[in-house]
């Protein structure tokens, strides 16, 4: 009896296991279109712009050179 319920017992796991990746990749293919979303939005690239150019305003003014 103990074996049947062993089998039965991973048979369950194997389940579970493909649901898992199931909401993986859900959550994945969410998160991506989300991403693109904001992306697409020009205020959103405009203001991730500003930040790289500050960053590198700051990377440049720390070793010396200004523009």
């Amino acid at each position: 009896m103990s074996k049947a319920r062993a089998k039965l017992r991973g048979l369950g796991q194997r389940g579970m296991t493909t649901a898992e990746y199931a909401v993986g990749t859900v959550a994945a293919v969410t998160g991506v279109g989300a991403m693109v979303g904001f992306f697409q939005n020009e205020d959103f690239r405009h203001f991730i712009g500003e930040i790289i150019k500050a960053l590198i305003r700051w990377i440049l003014a720390s070793v010396g050179i200004s523009i």
